[in-house]
């Protein structure tokens, strides 16, 4: 056996005759677990309101709730039309609200679609006008391409061509210069397949603070002129698909969207009308409320992520810390520091095999309490009403491993504290403010910009590894560390841990080295 493995093992032998730090370590254990399998949070989706969201063409859940107006085409062929108009309503959500208010909300939606039919979550091609985003080309909820920064308020005309499973999209500003966004592929796409114009329009929210939200469905209205098409379309009627049509994408009753009896019912204030369409002039005039977008966790009432079951994570971090600097600075206090260098000269190799045991120990505890919070913690959460959003094994596998490593990585840098400090108060204050403190603050109190900032330059940033669901730009999600959103990636924030900590241990060895103990 090594010289190193040698003081690796008596590292271990220390650690686990100390009764305190081991009890300590499963303490933080049984903390994480506690807060992840016992949440104390009841939600409504149960019984006969089960929860559930369609899943799109590429795997991700999704949002998928609009004002279709639509005729089946087959083969390829082409559509125009203008968007003439868009205006819409949004809930007032300030404390004397009680209607609604004028107002586009930044991604409402008027275009047009070519949809594998009406089915929520079928795959789908669409250029559109937004509320504040100009011109968009989106398809399979995920993927968004910008075209011009036309105002909500400018007529645009747009259109989209088929042939075969390609779809191109194009847009004018006045029907005879065109110019091209781009060309998407549907893989699958069937020979008839269901398009037309369609409005929606996402819930609007109001950020309150950091850990609270308040929100409502939007509507928006768009008038649509000079429609014309090419190619395969039989001849008919355009079909409106809405409100208690069976039909109707996303179907009656679905949340934000049509057959919601929240939604239009506030009063007139904002010139609120039901959702549908009707024909004017030539033209269509539609409404419609919902989004055609990825499901985001915690963005109109869409549940929540399995990052929330480890929100205990913080409190056993609280007791790994603590254990970590008073790892060293115990063998100060109580003098035995100048025995271990007697059996033990050469420091350098001696701090690391401290690291190596302590960082073991927290590594481990860490992944074994994330392995049953994920396991189980999820299904504790949907027995109790809570709607949990669906991730993919490597995701899962990724949050667990992540989550032991930011214990052990913060054990390790609160070592570094407690060689650095050598007093057990300063360095476990230190420690726990550095690492913790942080996180609580940007999860509670401090602006939601503020807190981002802390989650972006301290240790705490490394919670990061516990996002579970993306951002998407193309939403208007409650993209918030209380929803389980960090600033940062995932190995971007555990990277500002490891720096952290590789500076604090390296500062800690030349101190330690040329230090008298």
């Amino acid at each position: 056996m090594s010289a190193y493995a040698r003081l690796v093992h008596a590292e271990w032998t220390k650690f686990r005759t100390v009764r305190g730090w081991v009890i300590g370590m499963l303490v933080a254990a049984a903390v994480i677990v506690g807060f992840g399998l016992f949440p104390g949070m009841e939600g409504t989706c149960r019984g006969a309101n089960v929860c559930g969201l369609p899943v799109g063409p590429e795997g991700q859940e999704v949002t998928d709730v609009f004002t279709f107006v639509h005729r089946p085409l087959t083969g390829d062929g082409t559509i125009t039309a203008r968007v003439a108009s868009m205006t819409g309503a949004r809930p007032d959500l300030t404390d004397s609200g009680t209607g609604d208010v004028a107002g586009v909300v930044p991604w409402a939606k008027a275009g047009l679609i070519v949809k594998d039919g009406t089915r929520p979550g079928s795959a789908y091609a669409a250029v559109m006008l937004t509320g504040a985003h100009g011109v968009r080309l989106q398809h399979n909820y995920v993927h968004d391409l910008a075209g011009s920064t036309t105002s909500a308020a400018t007529p645009r005309w747009l259109r989209l061509t088929r042939a075969g499973d390609r779809v191109t999209a194009l847009e004018s500003a006045d029907g005879v210069s065109w110019t091209g966004i781009g060309t998407v592929r549907l893989t699958g796409l069937p020979a008839t397949a269901e398009v037309g114009l369609f409005v929606t329009s996402p819930q609007f929210t109001k950020v309150i603070n950091a850990s609270s939200a308040s929100g409502a469905p939007s509507k928006a209205t768009a008038g649509f002129d000079q429609i014309t098409t090419t190619g395969g379309w039989p001849a008919g009627t355009w079909t409106v698909a809405t409100g208690g049509d069976p039909d109707a994408v996303g179907g009656p009753g679905a949340p934000g969207g049509p057959g919601d009896p929240d939604v239009g019912n506030r009063g007139p204030a904002g010139g609120s009308r039901p959702n549908g369409a009707e024909e004017t002039g030539g033209g269509f005039t539609v409404t419609g409320s919902g989004d055609i977008a990825p499901a985001v966790a915690g963005a109109a009432g869409l549940g929540t992520s399995i990052s929330q079951t480890l929100v205990g994570t913080f409190a056993g971090l609280v007791l790994v810390v603590v254990i970590g600097a008073m790892m060293m600075t115990g063998e100060y206090r109580r003098g035995l520091i100048r025995t271990s260098l007697t059996a033990a000269p050469r420091r350098m190799t001696a701090l690391a095999a401290k690291a190596t045991v302590l960082g073991g120990v927290a590594f481990g505890i860490g992944l074994a309490a994330a392995a049953v919070v994920i396991m189980f913690g999820p299904d504790i959460l949907r027995g109790n009403g809570i709607y949990v959003h669906h991730v993919s094994l490597a995701t899962e596998v990724r949050v667990v491993a992540g989550t032991g490593a930011l214990l052990a990585v913060a054990a390790v840098l609160a070592l570094a504290f407690g060689v650095l400090l050598r007093r057990g108060t300063v360095a476990v204050t230190v420690a726990i403010v550095a690492t913790v403190l942080p996180y609580l603050l940007s999860m509670t109190v401090l602006p939601i910009a503020a807190g981002e900032w802390l989650l972006r330059l301290t240790p705490a940033a490394a919670f990061a590894v516990q996002q579970s669901t993306p951002r998407y730009a193309q939403v208007d999600g409650l993209y918030t560390p209380s929803n389980g959103f960090f600033p940062l990636t995932p190995s971007e924030g555990f990277g500002v841990l490891l720096a952290w900590a590789v500076a604090g241990l390296a500062f800690a060895a030349y101190r330690f080295r040329r230090r008298d103990v």
